[in-house]
């Protein structure tokens, strides 16, 4: 009886550890069924990619993130769909990728890469000065960010660059409106735009424009002594351009008037005297 119950004892212990081991293997077998499953998709939306088709690549990339999403090729293939959208001018698409990546993966050692990329984004849909500045402020704010954020990045110095590209785009649209304001003598509007350009985009090149253009409107409405100061100023900074060559005229010019007209006034007052100094003989 005690040989039976062994028996039995040693038979049911085998059974148990069989089948512990089966679903010891088939847990592997399914964990790397599962993985291989992410490497097939991955590599299927970077051939769609290659060959053109971008809709589907990010298909296969947001697929790889959904199927592994504690992996390392989650973060990686989010980006990739952001990526895929960009390439094929699909901007919206694009960001709201970018902005999915920075929510779920602020950690992650390539978000610098997703802020830059959404700056470009915003970049690659500037038109020109004269249409809707949405694009132009987003993308100048998200590259300031870089700038600021990742300094010792690759990323940094192009946001610098595209920084500087921006605020000419800025300040030609200040300029643009700034003249239409002084053709239809709109002297105060036209002023706050030239001053616009002088404060705040000093670097660009309108500034000696705007100086010039400062000067102009001062004059035009009788304020010489600002229109001199304005002149001054662009002179010390922009002495041998165009501008001051075009406003030196400008008072060259008013000053010739400005002489002729004393000299005149000068002449009235000598006939005057000269007149009462007569009558002194008569």
């Amino acid at each position: 009886m005690l040989i039976f119950r062994a028996l039995y004892f040693l038979l049911s212990l085998f059974i148990l550890v069989s089948c512990s081991k089966n679903n010891i293997e088939n847990s592997v077998i399914k964990e790397k069924s599962l993985e291989l499953q992410v490497l097939e998709a991955y590599d299927i939306g970077k051939d769609a990619l290659e060959g053109g088709d971008v809709l589907y690549a990010a298909k296969k990339f947001n697929e790889v993130e959904t199927l592994f999403p504690q992996s390392d090729w989650a973060p990686k293939s989010a980006l990739m769909a952001a990526y895929s959208y960009y390439v094929q001018d699909y901007y919206s698409d694009s960001i709201a990728e970018l902005e999915r990546f920075i929510r779920v993966y602020p950690y992650h050692k390539d978000v610098s890469y997703a802020h830059y990329l959404m700056g470009i984004c915003y970049f690659e849909q500037i038109v020109d000065e004269k249409k809707d500045l949405q694009s132009i402020k987003n993308a100048k704010i998200k590259f300031d960010y870089v700038l600021k954020e990742y300094t010792n990045t690759e990323y940094a110095l192009d946001a610098e660059f595209k920084i500087s590209l921006i605020n000419d785009i800025l300040a030609s649209k200040e300029m643009y409106i700034g003249r239409y304001y002084f053709e239809k003598k709109k002297w105060i509007s036209a002023i706050n735009r030239f001053r616009t350009v002088v404060d705040n985009y000093d670097t660009t090149i309108y500034t000696a424009e705007a100086l010039h253009r400062l000067v102009e409107v001062h004059y035009t409405i009788g304020l010489i002594d600002e229109a001199e100061k304005y002149a001054q100023l662009l002179g010390y900074n922009y002495g041998s351009s165009e501008w001051y060559q075009n406003t030196y005229s400008l008072f060259n010019k008013n000053y010739k008037i400005r002489k002729k007209n004393r000299l005149r006034e000068i002449k009235k007052k000598n006939k005057k005297v000269l007149k009462k100094f007569r009558t002194l003989f008569e």
